[in-house]
């Protein structure tokens, strides 16, 4: 990705091993992809550039610090809304040690690692990211 559109948000797929990092979203009405698999990320806060919002939300999201410069961007993709800014995608490789740190925030069920494989078959993810995981793959 050469330089970063305007976008509204960003999400990370966080690969350990040969497993990816999720959560279980809430199951409530009122949200996206209620008790689906998701990914860390969310929204924009204040300027910041994509790796630090996906920074803020592995925070908040996992209670794990993961300096900015080791999240790989990768691709912007269409707002999943149909209108609007794009989001970003980026990646990241961790040691399985950084488990040990997870400290589960307030958003979401729970959270587990799962093959990457199992995470794209699964319907229980959430659909739009499971397409960005595969393109990221197959490049």
């Amino acid at each position: 990705m050469t330089g970063e559109p305007d976008f509204h948000g960003a999400k990370v797929a966080l690969f350990i091993d040969d497993h990816i990092l999720v959560y279980r979203r809430d199951n409530r009405p009122d949200i996206p992809f209620p008790d689906m698999l998701d990914l860390p990320g969310g929204g924009r806060e204040n300027g910041e550039s994509g790796a630090e919002c996906v920074a803020r939300e592995t925070w908040e999201e996992f209670g794990i610090s993961i300096a900015v410069a080791r999240f790989e961007p990768v691709q912007s993709y269409p707002n999943w809304r149909g209108s609007g800014h794009q989001a970003l995608f980026f990646v990241c490789r961790l040691s399985r040690e950084i488990l040990d740190d997870i400290k589960f925030g307030d958003e979401g069920q729970g959270w587990t690692t799962m093959p990457v494989a199992e995470f794209l078959a699964t319907d229980q993810a959430v659909p739009h990211l499971q397409t960005q995981v595969r393109l990221y793959l197959e490049a």
